[in-house]
């Protein structure tokens, strides 16, 4: 087991070398929130594409730098974009948020959420930052509400056409 006293979490810009860490991530997450197995090929090409394309968006990752070993990627999530005509910006949408369940309720979340707001602070045009929860996950609305975020007066809809 991996000693945590002395582990620093450094949180980074995702690399096709994480490609397959965050595979793993989306996998464990459809299967804990919706028991659905992904198409693996499907998802592998799925978030190649993002790294082929980045005007699709990047992803973030959390690594656990701890003492005298390695440093395990331990969450990832995903920066999506939505133009915005009202605003002549764009919204920053996390989605594909993942955190080891060894690392969760240790701020790796919050420290990937204050990395994100670093980088659309200086970003240029970044005029918000949205995410859709599940209504039923209580634990994710509250660590949002407890980071400033609030519940838009929105609902999403949707035609799911996979």
């Amino acid at each position: 087991m991996t000693k945590r006293t002395n582990t620093k979490l450094r949180v980074r810009t995702a690399t096709l070398a994480d490609a397959e860490r965050i595979a793993a991530f989306q996998q464990a997450m459809a299967l804990e929130t919706e028991g659905k197995m992904l198409d693996a090929v499907t998802l592998r090409q799925g978030i190649a594409a993002v790294f082929d394309a980045p005007e699709k968006g990047f992803y973030l990752v959390a690594v656990a730098d701890t003492e005298g070993g390695a440093a395990p990627v331990v969450a990832s999530l995903l920066i999506t974009y939505e133009w915005s005509d009202w605003r002549n910006a764009t919204f920053w949408w996390i989605q594909s948020v993942y955190v080891d369940a060894g690392w969760r309720r240790r701020g790796v979340y919050r420290a990937m959420y204050g990395h994100v707001l670093s980088l659309a602070d200086t970003g240029g045009d970044v005029c918000g930052i949205r995410l859709y929860v599940e209504r039923t996950n209580a634990v994710a609305q509250r660590t949002y509400d407890s980071l400033g975020m609030h519940k838009s007066h929105y609902d999403l809809y949707e035609i799911d056409f996979t």
